[in-house]
């Protein structure tokens, strides 16, 4: 699914770790920077030390690596012969599928089956994202698969490492979450090589690392307008030491008969969902963390996205509208900056 290009500018502090750390390298005023086109976009990492070429290199390897594991039409991938195995028997996975989708099952617990990633039975259906094959489904259609989304027919097997689709038909689809888990695991491989100070953009999925050798202030992260390019924001907001991941109908989607159908679609009903949000922006520790709960903010819709932003520590978010109104959660009201005019921040 979805995630969008931020602006990345300056500094913050490193977060204090229990874990025994590398000796920290000396920090850099430019970056050695590589981009590479990976996970169906362009991935760039900036790492602000000398003689870090193979550490990146690391990372890339990684990328290219989960990108196999975790594909829904790789034949061979994980996920594909889950897929195929559907109602027939468990499958034994990479020890980093069985925690990707671990944790995707305790995102849809948490949200009451908001997040699902056994819609993937629909999303096949609809193929928005496909050039060539996208299109919307017939109704009825759409009906039959519903009956095959629900993430408690998922079995995992802890001891064997296995994954089991206990229906016939059923689908798995990671794209939800599996950039996030993935900018997460390049995070720790940085620290691994003692990397302090970097910015990982995988798409849109930002974690920052460390303090910038060149603004004083922090990281400050550009929110994406959702009617324009990547790269034109609404407005901005400093972070420490967090990802921020969006989601929006603005970028993938499909045209039938004059009408935009997006790609976020309502495990409840097999639709794009219906609302007035055009964008959400999450901010909080983890990458995977905050690309589960970008799709899970958007499906609560604004007023209850909020409600349940404020109820949680250590996770802030922007909701943008289709009215050009912005709504912050309690704790951005005092340091998001509105850059564009044409945009005004809901009190």
């Amino acid at each position: 699914m979805k995630k969008l290009f931020f602006l990345l500018v300056a500094t913050l502090l490193v977060g204090c770790s229990t874990t025994p750390q590398p000796t920290a390298l000396p920090i850099e005023k430019t970056p050695i920077t590589r981009s590479e086109s990976l996970l169906h976009t362009v991935v760039q990492l900036s790492v602000y030390h000398k003689n870090q070429e193979a550490a990146i290199q690391e990372a890339l390897d990684y990328m290219s690596e989960m990108e196999k594991l975790f594909s829904t039409n790789l034949e061979g991938s994980d996920v594909y012969r889950i897929n195929q195995a559907a109602g027939k028997e468990a499958v034994k996975v990479n020890d980093a599928t069985f925690e990707l989708i671990k944790k995707a099952l305790n995102m849809a617990n948490e949200s009451h089956g908001k997040f699902d990633v056994s819609i993937g039975a629909v999303t096949n259906l609809w193929r928005i994202g496909d050039a060539e094959y996208a299109n919307k489904p017939e109704h009825e259609n759409i009906v039959k698969n519903l009956a095959l989304i629900n993430y408690k027919d998922i079995t995992l097997d802890e001891a064997n490492k296995t994954v089991k689709l206990e229906k016939s038909g059923m689908v798995i689809e990671l794209g939800g979450i599996s950039k996030g888990y993935i900018a997460d695991g390049v995070k720790a491989i940085f620290e691994k090589h003692g990397i302090t100070t970097a910015i990982i953009n995988l798409g849109g999925n930002v974690v920052t690392m460390g303090t910038s050798p060149n603004n004083e202030k922090g990281w400050v992260v550009g929110v994406q307008d959702p009617d324009e390019v990547r790269g034109t924001v609404v407005g901005s907001v400093p972070v420490q030491q967090k990802a921020v991941v969006t989601s929006g109908i603005y970028e993938r989607y499909v045209e039938v008969d004059g009408v935009k159908y997006h790609h976020i679609l309502d495990p409840k009903t097999g639709y794009p969902v219906e609302n007035n949000i055009s964008g959400v922006t999450v901010i909080t520790d983890n990458s995977a963390t905050a690309d589960g709960y970008s799709t899970v903010l958007f499906l609560l819709g604004i007023e209850e996205g909020l409600k349940y932003v404020d109820a949680h520590d250590n996770l802030e978010a922007v909701f943008i509208d289709k009215d050009g109104g912005i709504h912050l959660s309690k704790g951005l009201k005092s340091t998001f900056e509105l850059l564009d005019k044409a945009y005004h921040i809901v009190e």
